[in-house]
């Protein structure tokens, strides 16, 4: 029997013969521009979700002094417990505001929070129907939920309607995508998602996690998940919905009662940003992306842009070529992304000084690198 030590030597040995093989670099930064390890490289980074800059806001910083001043580093318990302080409820309330639900959960991350909602709400008896280019913790959540998983094309609707009409009819029937897509940049048709939905009566679950500039919409019997660490500069998720679901995920939702509370920081820090979001500084700063996004692909919907290479090497070669300009853009490929979809990923920030986006357009145009953008084009 091979041990444990070769099998695991065998195994990273597979992965670098395939090229695949990938290792963390320390970035020492502070909004947009740092220093790469190992050699101290100055880069201005474009991949990065922090779309609104709201890491290093003043105020969201002071709160996060303040809340650690208070209550310390960590909070030693989960919710359940003795986790609870009075700001992850101030939180949950504003956050159930900010969406228009009923109420709000919060959970240590998004990670945590599909794997709570899709495994509370997902068990035997139900079909969990997903886009198949949903992130990788609604594919793992489907995995642990125990209900029968069907994936559509992406951004079927027809596609969807048909599996759903095809469900038994003592079925309970679940719909899950993102909103904006992670890798892609493009968005659901959220629309046609909840009138499909209706039409079948399938629960819609959507995660928001990079919808800084939308879709927007409103209907109080979708579950919105959410995440703290993108668009709000912090960390954590939540699940806003009716108080029915919501009080069910608290009662059931394992990677909520086992998991130690958010820390007083992360919270007050995301309670803060929140308020920045909701105020006219806030829409002043989804301006000032919005204009970002059209200095580099006009009318592209998120600040997610893909600049697709086709091949792992070109993408590699690419985002080489771009560093030694001072310019960091990972390269995104397989296991990531499906073969022959290795992209650029480019993320854009209200943080980045118009200077560096034309700096960057132009890059990728002396690369020979297409800036089009179509819906779908990742699949």
């Amino acid at each position: 029997m091979t041990s444990w030590s070769d099998w695991s030597q065998s195994e990273a040995d597979r992965i670098r013969s395939a090229g695949q093989w990938r290792a963390p670099r320390d970035l020492d930064i502070s909004g947009v521009e740092g220093k790469l390890s190992p050699d101290d490289r100055a880069v201005v980074q474009f991949a990065s979700n922090d779309y609104l800059g709201l890491t290093q806001h003043p105020e969201v910083i002071a709160a996060a002094h303040a809340a650690l001043d208070r209550w310390g580093a960590g909070t030693g318990a989960a919710r359940l417990v003795v986790g609870s302080r009075p700001l992850h409820s101030e939180l949950e309330v504003e956050l159930a505001d900010w969406k228009r639900c009923e109420r709000a959960v919060l959970f240590p991350t998004g990670f945590a929070a599909n794997l709570g909602v899709l495994t509370v709400l997902g068990g035997p008896g139900t079909l969990i129907c997903s886009d198949e280019l949903n992130h990788a913790s609604i594919i793992d959540a489907g995995r642990l939920a125990r209900g029968e998983v069907a994936i559509f094309p992406h951004r079927d609707i027809a596609r969807l309607d048909q599996i759903l009409s095809e469900a038994p009819a003592e079925t309970r029937k679940l719909v899950v995508s993102d909103t904006v897509f992670s890798m892609d940049g493009d968005i659901a048709d959220v629309a046609s998602l909840i009138e499909c939905c209706a039409e079948h009566d399938a629960l819609l679950v959507v995660d928001e996690a990079h919808a800084v500039l939308g879709p927007e919409f409103e209907d109080p019997s979708v579950v919105r998940v959410g995440t703290l660490s993108k668009t709000l500069g912090s960390l954590g998720g939540f699940v806003a919905a009716p108080a029915s679901i919501t009080d069910l995920i608290v009662n059931r939702a394992r990677s909520y009662i086992f998991t130690t509370a958010s820390t007083p920081a992360d919270t007050a820090a995301a309670l803060t940003a929140l308020r920045v979001l909701r105020s006219p500084e806030g829409s002043e700063l989804r301006a000032r992306l919005r204009n970002n996004i059209d200095l580099l692909v006009p009318h592209h919907p998120s600040p997610i842009i893909p600049v697709f290479c086709g091949g792992e090497q070109r993408a590699l070669a690419a985002s080489a070529a771009l560093l030694e300009m001072g310019i960091l853009v990972p390269a995104i490929r397989p296991p990531t992304v499906a073969p022959g979809t290795s992209r650029l990923r480019v993320a854009l920030s209200a943080a980045h000084d118009p200077v560096q986006i034309v700096s960057l357009r132009d890059a990728l145009i002396g690369l020979g690198l297409s800036l089009e953008f179509e819906q779908g084009a990742g699949q």
